[in-house]
């Protein structure tokens, strides 16, 4: 069985990871998914690099507890997320989150609540190479109040 939370430095292939998590399941009714990629722009600044680092070990099993939250949350069949770590360029692939349902509904919303708690609480730590150095990314305000819509507060620090 596939795991439901990968940390990697390769890319990844959407159309692989959907067939995967759909994978003789003929209750799937619906598949929602999110791509994430690197900007070449960030508040304002060139970007021409984003490094990001994590925590081996607690970074996996802290995707998984809000895994199995959007499970008891929404009527999911299945949920998949990658995050990508390293030396990352603009255009690249960041982040997938794919979830399975019966209806469409409950994976649109499965699908934001995990991006939601990806953004905010997952511990990874990114750098950015600007035009005026290295800087380190902190999460935005409205990503927080993206979350709080789900009941959670943001942990920040």
């Amino acid at each position: 069985m596939t795991p439901r939370v990968r940390i990697q430095i390769e890319d990844f292939d959407l159309s692989t990871e959907v067939a995967q998590l759909r994978l003789q399941d003929a209750r799937v009714g619906a598949v929602c998914s999110f791509i994430g990629t690197v900007r070449d722009r960030n508040d304002g600044q060139s970007v021409s690099t984003m490094e990001l680092e994590h925590y081996p070990g607690m970074t996996e099993k802290s995707i998984e507890a809000m895994i199995d939250e959007a499970l008891r949350r929404f009527d999911l069949y299945g949920a998949r997320v990658i995050h990508r770590v390293g030396l990352l360029q603009p255009l690249d692939q960041i982040v997938m989150v794919a979830v399975t349902s019966a209806h469409r509904g409950e994976s649109f919303q499965a699908c934001e609540f995990l991006m939601d708690y990806l953004k905010t609480q997952a511990p990874f730590w990114k750098k950015e190479q600007t035009p005026e150095g290295a800087r380190w990314v902190d999460a935005r305000v409205s990503d927080d109040a993206a979350l709080a819509r789900w009941g959670i507060e943001a942990r920040n620090g």
